[in-house]
């Protein structure tokens, strides 16, 4: 497995990985216990509903966001938090130009 475990990370030093038109995202380090990526939205951008086994917390670094998890939606803005448990269905629907900060455990091999 790939360890990628740095350990101070500059943001101007990662590249943003194309994930769709109008969503973007950079894994900004993990090890195989643990994954922290930001992804950037554009308004209208749709994180599709899904689920996996990972446990996921998402701090809103800015922008307002449509969160449903589990069929509960709610209008989240900067500042606020999402705990997803292993496999719920979870999506989110940005309503306004933002950033999530998305924490994994464990990582998320999918992703490299």
């Amino acid at each position: 497995m790939i360890q990628f475990n740095k350990t101070l990370v500059e943001d101007d030093e990662l590249p943003w990985e194309i994930v769709d038109a109008k969503i973007k995202r950079k894994i900004m380090s993990y090890n195989e216990d643990l994954m922290l990526v930001k992804v950037a939205f554009e308004q209208g951008g749709i994180g599709t509903t899904h689920k996996h086994p990972h446990l996921q917390i998402s701090y809103i670094a800015s922008g307002i966001f449509e969160v449903t998890i589990n069929g509960e939606m709610k209008t989240l803005k900067e500042g606020d938090v999402y705990f997803v448990p292993s496999d719920l269905l979870h999506r989110a629907v940005c309503l306004e130009d933002g950033v999530l900060i998305d924490v994994f455990n464990p990582m998320r091999e999918d992703f490299i």
